[in-house]
């Protein structure tokens, strides 16, 4: 049964549409706790934004139109948590339109017919630009453009309702923008500062003193201690929602022989490619990555490091227009042709054949599917998952998942069981079945923590951990004293063995480098530009430790090159400071707006509906 749904040629079209009528058709028929007794319907608000509603069903059909194009895009079903982030990628968006919108009304920003008109006819959008239809020799052609735009095919084709609304959104959009951004401008003090942070270098000779904070410590803290220390650090302590599940999982098992009959394939394949087929044609055909796959196996021109090892051996070893051999990787075989070499770049096209079950094995993996389920399902409440795991012979693992992100289990990914325990499930429910290329997942939720402001009961161990250190790094500050202020007549290495505590010296470093011994962008790499050259250092602390250190060496940058590449510096600098304007003022606006969110009690009110 199961193979049988996932193989059907149409369910990547149709599941977008089941899935949307299903879910509006429900929602019109049942009624929500959130709302009382009131029916969920075409006028519920999903979220409510300075007062302004969102509706459930806007939301829904949009992120469903998203979730069926990726889908036919990538040539699979996408799993919970792709659709989970779909979800949230589609409400964060929906959210700042609203308040975009209430900022141009605020603002006074408006739209023009003229504006439109100058710039559909002058400024055409990235997708225009890009059509193969405008191009001259590679290059967008404005002057087919502006004829295409005079013409009747503009408007029958919609192409001009397309701009106006595109632009529409877009001006007022640059309007607040260049509104944000105004008024910046760059010194050459800052520009500088900012070459000398990135080429200044020192190097420091050091004694690191290492907190080892010990169980007796962490117990001796009172509990009025973690308060305090929880209260003034409150935000260090924001977790997202966190979830533990039990998962039985059904693998699905490549054999030996499963992967020498796609050897043979690919074989086969290349047999064909070499007697005269095209091997963009058959790529387009045969290959499971779909990305390349629609542009004939096309991967693009680029240097090294773009793929795995084994391709890429595989693949600089060809020579121009030679065709691979079946090369293995850990997606699956390869055909490789190589297309163009310059140097390290290379130019190529290949075809993917992936490694599955043979058809009797992968049917012997949905029966047993099917019969967990089965066995499952006899108790609403999940107490059969153990019992019905055991009788299949198959084991039962614990999942901690987080919230908005994939579940993992020993590093590998367990497909849309994160997104399904943080999306309405109650505890001790069992999840429908979830499958993915690597197997089927059944999952029950015995645990779940909302994510937000954290309680201090929830933390009160990570604070303790952290009150603990903090303390542990007291401690040691009288033998670093000690140190440096021996070292400041002896000298540091006369000083440390006095001590017997070890001095290391550390490379030529920049503010911005790892330094081994020391970390990176610390309170330590700071005093190494701070101090003068063989100046020994108070005790500098950093979050782990203390360090007495001396510099030995420093190197001033290099003015000349600087104002050599002054112009091109003060330009990147300009563009990166326009953009962290904006970003800071699209998250004040987003942070100080009163949003109301109604997705977890609108999915929770559904499911009790579904029970």
């Amino acid at each position: 049964m199961l193979r049988q749904m996932r193989s059907a040629s149409f369910v990547i079209v149709v599941w977008g549409i089941i899935a949307f009528a299903f879910i509006g058709g429900f929602l019109f028929a049942q009624t929500s706790g959130l709302l009382g007794r009131t029916t969920v319907n075409s006028t519920t608000a999903v979220a409510v934004v300075n007062r302004h509603e969102i509706l459930y069903t806007d939301y829904v059909k949009q992120y469903q139109d998203e979730v069926q194009q990726q889908q036919q895009r990538n040539g699979r079903t996408l799993s919970e948590d792709d659709v989970r982030r779909i979800q949230n990628a589609t409400f964060d968006r929906m959210v700042m339109d609203v308040l975009l919108q209430q900022e141009y009304e605020r603002r006074g920003i408006v739209v023009t017919n003229d504006e439109i008109q100058q710039y559909a006819k002058f400024s055409p959008p990235p997708w225009v630009q890009s059509a193969p239809e405008l191009q001259t020799e590679g290059q967008f052609d404005m002057q087919k453009y502006q004829r295409l735009l005079a013409s009747s095919y503009a408007k029958q084709t919609g192409l001009l309702a397309g701009l106006e609304q595109y632009y529409r959104t877009e001006i007022p959009r640059r309007k607040l923008l260049d509104q944000i951004a105004s008024g910046i401008y760059v010194t050459d003090a800052e520009l500088w500062r900012i070459w000398r942070d990135q080429h200044d270098s020192a190097q420091v000779s050091f004694v690191a003193f290492r907190a080892q904070p010990d169980s007796a410590l962490a117990k001796s803290i009172s509990d009025a201690d973690l308060h305090a220390y929880f209260d003034k650090h409150k935000e260090e302590f924001r977790r997202p929602g966190r979830a533990v599940l039990s998962v039985v999982e059904i693998p699905r098992v490549v054999s030996p022989a499963d992967s020498a009959a796609v050897r043979e394939h690919a074989v086969a394949l290349r047999n064909e490619i070499i007697g005269g087929a095209k091997f963009e044609d058959v790529a387009k055909r045969e290959s499971a990555d779909s990305a390349s796959g629609a542009k004939g196996g096309d991967l693009g021109k680029g240097a090294k490091g773009r793929f795995v090892a084994p391709f890429e051996q595989a693949a600089y070893a060809l020579k121009v227009g030679e065709i691979s051999q079946p090369v293995l990787t850990q997606f699956g075989y390869h055909l490789i042709r190589l297309d163009e070499r310059k140097g390290d770049t290379v130019a190529l096209h290949h075809i993917l054949l992936r490694i599955q079950p043979s058809d009797s094995n992968e049917a012997r993996i949905d029966r047993k599917a099917d019969e967990l389920t089965k066995q499952a399902a006899a108790s609403e409440q999940g107490a059969k998952l153990d019992s019905a795991a055991k009788k299949l012979g198959l084991p039962v693992i614990r999942v901690v998942a987080t919230e908005d992100e994939p579940a993992e289990y020993q590093g590998r990914p367990i497909p849309s069981v994160s997104a399904w325990a943080f999306g309405g499930a109650h505890l001790g429910e069992t999840s429908e079945m979830f499958d993915d290329e690597s197997g089927y997942y059944l999952a029950r939720l015995d645990s779940i923590a909302e994510g937000g402001d954290p309680k201090f009961e929830n933390v009160k161990s990570l604070v303790r951990q952290e009150v603990a250190r903090t303390r542990a790094v007291d401690r040691l500050m009288p033998a670093a004293q000690k140190l440096s202020e021996s070292a400041a007549s002896s000298g540091l290495e006369t000083a440390a063995a006095a001590q017997k505590v070890g001095v290391q010296q550390s490379p030529l470093f920049t503010r911005g480098t790892f330094v081994p011994g020391i970390g990176q962008f610390n309170e330590a790499i700071g005093a190494a530009f701070g101090l003068p050259v063989q100046a020994v250092s108070a005790p500098v602390r950093t979050t782990d430790g203390l360090f007495v250190l001396r510099v030995d060496k420093r190197v001033q940058a290099d003015s000349a090159a600087w104002l050599k590449q002054e112009p091109q510096q003060r330009q990147l600098r300009m563009q990166q400071l326009q953009q962290q304007r904006v970003q800071m003022y699209l998250q004040d606006v987003r942070q100080s707006a009163k949003v109301d969110d109604r997705r977890k009690q609108i999915n929770a009110a559904t499911r009790r509906g579904e029970s």
